[in-house]
């Protein structure tokens, strides 16, 4: 590079240096792209972008690994919905490999002999048990085993290593609160991750220079509703596009839930990661969220959104079936999310003025909304308007939830703790739990 070139690269470069310092952003570094021979640059990148005062989550996928592994010594994973069924025997395999390849990854960070772009420098890589999982469970009369999903993301942990200038990097096996230990996806961590820090961004990796036109060239900027067309497209392309086609579904929900920007670029170009967030034009694609979110009063017209929210809730058991005619009567103790005209969450406040008691009801996220707390956004507000109202409890009945209510401050109680009217409709072959929340307690409390 001529000594201009290199004066002009700094001085384009310095604005974008300005304004990401101090910034959160949550790597995915997939399987597909540690396989690839520069995955030590893009390591190197990643460390780089430590030293110029960003605060790196790295969180690293391993499937092409564990699927080679598995084959070495001739086990043919089951999978159950795209997902991997991880028995005993597969476990025992997959927990070596993503031991091996955190280890691979903390000395690639630690490098700093003075042949390497990070000469001098020593970084403080952290992993630890900052995800907590819980189980798949079964479904459909299929047992996941040790296949999980996030239950829980130790926000205060994260933010304590990043504030103390270290890079905290996460692997796919996480521990449970009961001392089990589970195989969750790469993708699935990094968009919890990134939604519970508040990201700046997030940012991933394919085979391509990101998502590509009917050209072959890179789209520079797609909005979620966009991207999900795209996705659409790209589920039919062969494994070679799994990458992108795991990140775009990632970024999607990570936008939704209120992350910043989500960039894609490619692990085969050298420096793609630099100069997607050092320069102007970029060299990736950018997923950026679409307008915000408001939180109103439900009227008449809001039905049919709210019926489409409630409804499958309302057949996988999750809910007691309302009809349209009592969904109009009721339609004002709902509280519902909009976007985009959209009606993407919903709840609800029936009152019980006479024992200065309300219940909180019907609850229901959109799918693809559900990563960003909105339930616990509705229930603060329900919680402030029932306090407004002067009453002392509210209280839920659930069969499927009861974890999440307990999370929330509510109590286990008995069916003799409902209100006299409540209590006469009381369904006993559903057999709902009866939690009670104190707002007299949270008043003096919070």
């Amino acid at each position: 590079m001529r000594t201009t070139e290199l004066v002009d690269g700094f001085r384009q470069s310095t604005p974008y240096v300005n304004a990401h310092r101090g910034k959160t952003f949550v790597v995915m570094l997939g399987g597909e792209a540690i396989d690839q021979s520069g995955c030590r640059s893009i390591i190197n990148d990643i460390a780089l972008l430590t030293s110029l005062g960003i605060k790196i989550v790295l969180v690293f996928g391993a499937r092409p690994q564990f699927n080679a592994a598995l084959e070495q010594v001739g086990i043919t994973s089951q999978f159950h919905n795209e997902i991997r069924v991880t028995d005993n025997e597969t476990f025992d395999v997959i927990k070596k490999v993503a031991g091996a390849m955190q280890f691979d990854i903390t000395a690639r960070l630690s490098t700093s002999l003075s042949s390497t772009p990070m000469s001098g420098s020593f970084l403080n890589v952290v992993s630890g048990n900052f995800v907590i999982a819980q189980p798949l469970g079964v479904d459909e009369g299929v047992d996941y085993h040790h296949s999980g999903r996030v239950r829980r993301i130790d926000v205060a942990g994260i933010r304590h290593q990043l504030n103390n200038n270290g890079i905290v990097l996460l692997g796919p096996i996480a521990a449970s609160v009961t001392g089990e230990s589970f195989n969750l996806t790469a993708e699935e961590i990094a968009t919890q991750v990134a939604l519970k820090l508040r990201a700046d961004k997030m940012l991933g990796f394919c085979q391509e220079a990101g998502i590509l036109d009917e050209n072959g060239e890179a789209i520079a900027e797609l909005m979620p509703n966009e991207a999900e067309h795209v996705l659409a497209n790209y589920r039919n392309q062969p494994d070679s596009c799994l990458s992108a086609t795991v990140f775009l579904q990632a970024a999607i929900d990570a936008c939704r839930g209120g992350v910043h920007r989500c960039h894609l670029v490619s692990y085969k170009e050298d420096g793609a990661l630099l100069q997607e967030l050092f320069s102007l034009d970029g060299i990736g694609t950018q997923i950026a969220p679409q307008s915000s979110e408001q939180l109103r009063s439900a009227s008449i017209s809001d039905i049919t959104g709210i019926i489409n929210l409630i409804r499958p809730l309302e057949e996988q058991g999750y809910l007691v079936r309302r009809s349209r005619e009592q969904l109009e009567i009721e339609i004002e103790q709902f509280t519902v999310i909009e976007r985009d005209g959209v009606i993407i969450a919903c709840a609800a406040l029936y009152p019980f003025a006479d024992e200065q008691v309300g219940e909180f009801a019907s609850l229901a996220v959109h799918p693809q909304y559900r990563d960003a707390d909105r339930g616990s956004f509705l229930l603060r507000f329900i919680i402030n308007k029932a306090k407004r109202a002067g009453y002392s409890h509210l209280f839920a009945l659930t069969t499927r939830s009861i974890h999440w209510f307990l999370e929330q401050s509510f109590e286990l109680v008995t069916v003799d703790e409902l209100p006299a009217k409540k209590k006469a409709l009381y369904n006993y072959e559903r057999r709902s739990k009866v939690l009670r929340l104190d707002l007299t307690k949270l008043s003096k409390n919070r």
